[in-house]
């Protein structure tokens, strides 16, 4: 089971002389311990099955909940960890600069498709026949990863300790509904010199940032099998309706639709969402 921790495994994968190295195991496990901070020569696709993988680079902390994968460029240090029980496919690329895949770390749309690429990817023999239909799928893959829509599925994460504090009390109190004066108090800056840092840091204001924090905490919980209802509760929402639309604003769809559009991929959305 090699999702991306193991750094003998990690030096082979690299040494490895194809475009595509399947993990070759659907890592089934009830909660992914966080990895310690690495990186590999070779980019990944990690896919999610079931469950919710979180990627965390420097900068920002990337969800993917089902039916998407995170990109994670090659020499890019990271950690990855799961809430709730994960099911997932490792694959690690050294695409042709031609294959135009990302350059930067973020979270894709897999179509049903791309789906059915992968898992056969995750089947390939290490060193599969780059002339025969092996590495035709390979190639049909990298397309498709080329034109597969990229979601807003990042929480940027501020690097001064001040914010990074404030990052972590807004995590474990989701619902406060304390106003931007009284969180900036709180980490002894004014309103002014937040909205400042968090425009510098961020590029987002502190509304934006908070409800980006909500998407990601939403979608973990949503993931898990919590209901709208109890989400909305949980993070400080009057009702299901005012969490549904502020969702609905952020990501273009409702949550019921944009699970249920992951847990059972419709088989004509090639092309993505």
């Amino acid at each position: 089971m090699y999702l991306d921790v193991r750094s003998d495994w990690l030096s082979y994968v690299d040494e490895i002389p194809r475009a595509l190295v399947a993990a070759n195991a659907v890592a089934n496990l009830e909660a992914l311990e966080q990895s310690l901070p690495h990186h590999h020569e070779k980019a990944q696709l990690l896919f999610t099955v079931r469950g919710v993988i979180n990627c965390e680079v420097e900068d920002a902390v990337w969800i993917v909940p089902p039916q998407c994968a995170v990109w994670i460029p090659g020499g890019l240090p990271h950690t990855v960890f799961g809430s709730g029980e994960v099911e997932c496919i490792s694959l690690f690329i050294d695409p042709p600069e031609s294959a135009n895949l990302p350059s930067e770390c973020c979270t894709i749309a897999v179509s049903s498709f791309l789906r059915q690429l992968l898992i056969r990817a995750n089947a390939l023999p290490e060193l599969y026949d780059v002339n025969g239909p092996d590495g035709r799928i390979v190639d049909v893959i990298f397309d498709e990863l080329a034109v597969a829509p990229v979601e807003d599925l990042r929480l940027p994460i501020p690097s001064d300790p001040r914010l990074k504090k404030l990052t972590d009390l807004l995590i474990a109190a989701p619902a406060d509904h304390a106003t931007v004066a009284e969180w900036a108090s709180r980490i002894a800056l004014s309103e002014r010199s937040l909205s400042r840092m968090l425009a510098e840091e961020v590029g987002m204001s502190f509304g934006r940032w908070r409800r980006q924090l909500h998407i990601i905490l939403a979608l973990r919980q949503l993931s898990a099998g919590q209901t709208v209802q109890a989400v909305a509760m949980d993070l400080g929402y009057e009702s299901a309706s005012s969490f549904v639309t502020m969702f609905r604003k952020m990501v273009g769809k409702p949550p019921s639709r944009y699970l249920l559009e992951r847990l059972v991929p419709a088989g004509h959305d090639h092309g993505g969402h």
